[in-house]
């Protein structure tokens, strides 16, 4: 006991001068001239916690979005910048930026990088070669069919969910409000994406939950559910990322608070899934099939050659290619039908236009799935999924671009090298100047040439040469969804005053939304 107290007393004296004293001298020195810019919290400047105590609340985007109606510069950490001014989006993410992803993406990573995350930008050109056939807009029309088949089945279930009309005014009876939209959206976007991007049939729709296999590095499987892994992992990298060059320390020893441990747990049982599914795939390639799919686009360019990719970043590809294109699609498409129930003008609007165009359909399909062709153009049905989009992006968050070590004019002002700068997309969606009663759903915005200028300042899918590379399959399954539940049915959330709960991870998060669903008798009947 005698013998060890200096040397803990020593380790203490080091753990202070490391975390205490010389942040403070490095705050008073400013060598990157950081200390002009307001601090979200008065120990912004020296420590990053603040930052993740706020995440902790789950609504830091809301956060900053309050703060940013009186700042347009905030500074929310030693090293860190967030913008409130849209004018900022083109000199952090556009495309001739020399800002790149900034040290958040390598504190995430894995043992390989993907797409999302890689940070040098040959990686990235190099990736993006790789997958862009696979994206491109004419490869994701010949996989309507794929998207057309979960439509199909998704609407399968909620026929046998169906009650009668609502009668004008009422409200439903507790019974009757027996679909969690936003459940079954998510097998939705789950099973498309696993069916487009590995061929694989998790069959989520047909056995109405998302049961699944994942596996151990030794090569055992386990059982698990997909959504609760999936999103365990998701929030609890959104607590404790800021800390960067700490966060995979803090990761490990966190896990021994029960509240962290369990969402590492779920965070370990989602790393497994992906692997599971790659494994499966790679069966079937050794097997020799050549499926149309994302996988071959990894194995094989388009002239068959190999692409010679290590198995741990072929991994890593599938495991975003089910988060991502998953997570933020299902969140989308319950978001829209949210604000289309909350704003009964802009539904009935959207259904006359969905009507119309299907009017003089005589080979209507009777499965009651409507075909993109038929609806991809409709101004409303978009404006009204760009609005849902704009009011509440999937993904709020900032996301971190780092400065050159030379250093780059941000809004005409020069940022010194080695500063994350960002602008969060709940920020400059609810900015007053470029979107006018910002906080209200107004689809009518996003129409002809006014809407066209909003573009460059949205940036749900981020924005230049590192934005959504699936951007067109989310549009794609948004469209074909939203267009045939409209069509096909009307909904009513369990109560007026219903208010679809949020919770901000690295994603928007939502809880369940029940509605009470009824067939449409006829197209004359709108579903407000």
């Amino acid at each position: 006991m005698f013998v060890s107290t200096p040397y803990a007393a020593a380790l203490g004296a080091c753990l202070l001068v490391y975390f205490v004293v010389f942040p403070v001298i490095v705050y008073f020195r400013d060598a990157k001239g950081l200390r002009r810019y307001p601090n979200m919290h008065p120990l912004s400047g020296i420590s990053n916690i603040p930052f993740m105590i706020v995440a902790h609340s789950h609504a830091r985007s809301s956060y900053l979005a309050k703060l940013h109606k009186t700042h347009p510069v905030i500074r929310t950490g030693p090293s860190s910048l967030s913008y409130g001014d849209v004018r900022a989006i083109k000199d952090i993410y556009g495309h001739n930026t020399p800002c790149t992803k900034d040290q958040t993406y390598i504190a995430g990573a894995g043992t390989h990088y993907h797409l999302a995350d890689v940070v040098n930008k040959h990686d990235h050109q190099r990736k993006r070669k790789v997958l862009s056939a696979a994206y491109a807009i004419k490869n994701l029309e010949g996989w309507e069919h794929k998207v057309a088949d979960k439509t199909l089945r998704m609407l399968k279930h909620f026929d046998t969910c169906c009650t009668k009309p609502l009668a004008k005014g009422a409200i439903p009876k507790p019974e009757d409000v027996n679909l969690d939209y936003r459940a079954w959206t998510n097998f939705f976007s789950l099973d498309a994406i696993a069916d487009i991007g590995i061929s694989e049939k998790l069959g989520f729709l047909d056995q109405g939950n998302d049961s699944i296999q994942g596996r151990r590095t030794d090569g055992t499987t386990y059982d698990c559910n997909l959504r609760e892994c999936l999103y365990g992992s998701n929030i609890k990298q959104s607590l404790l990322l800021y800390s960067y060059q700490s966060y995979p320390l803090l990761n490990k020893l966190s896990n021994v608070i029960p509240y962290y441990g369990r969402m590492g747990k779920l965070a370990t049982k989602w790393d497994g899934i992906p692997t599971e599914l790659a494994h499966r795939r790679l069966q079937r390639y050794r097997a020799g099939e050549k499926l149309d799919d994302f996988f071959q686009a990894l194995m094989e360019d388009k002239n068959g050659h190999p692409n010679n990719l290590e198995w741990g970043e072929i991994v890593a590809e599938i495991n975003i290619m089910m988060n991502a294109g998953s997570v933020t699609t299902a969140i989308a498409m319950t978001n829209v039908l949210y604000q289309l129930l909350k704003n009964p003008t802009a539904m009935q609007k959207v259904v006359e236009e969905i009507d119309a165009a299907l009017e003089d359909d005589e080979e209507e399909d009777e499965s009651g799935v409507i075909s993109h062709d038929k609806v991809k153009h409709l101004p409303y049905l978009r404006a009204c999924i760009d609005e849902s989009l704009r009011l509440f992006p999937p993904t709020p968050q900032n996301l971190g671009r780092e400065t050159p070590p030379d250093g780059t004019n941000i809004l005409g002002d020069y940022i010194p090298g080695g500063v994350s700068v960002s602008m969060s997309a709940l920020v400059a969606h609810r900015c007053e100047r470029t979107f006018p009663q910002a906080d209200q759903y107004i689809p009518e915005r996003w129409l002809g040439e006014e809407g066209k200028a909003l573009q460059p300042y949205f940036i749900t899918f981020s924005a230049g040469a590192r934005g959504c590379i699936g951007r067109n399959i989310s549009y794609l399954e948004q469209t074909v969804v939203l267009a045939s539940v409209l069509k096909r049915y009307g909904f009513a959330l369990s109560k007026p005053d219903f208010e679809l709960k949020r919770c901000e991870g690295m994603n928007w998060l939502l809880e369940d939304m029940p509605v009470k669903i009824w067939r449409r008798e006829s197209t004359n009947n709108t579903t407000v």
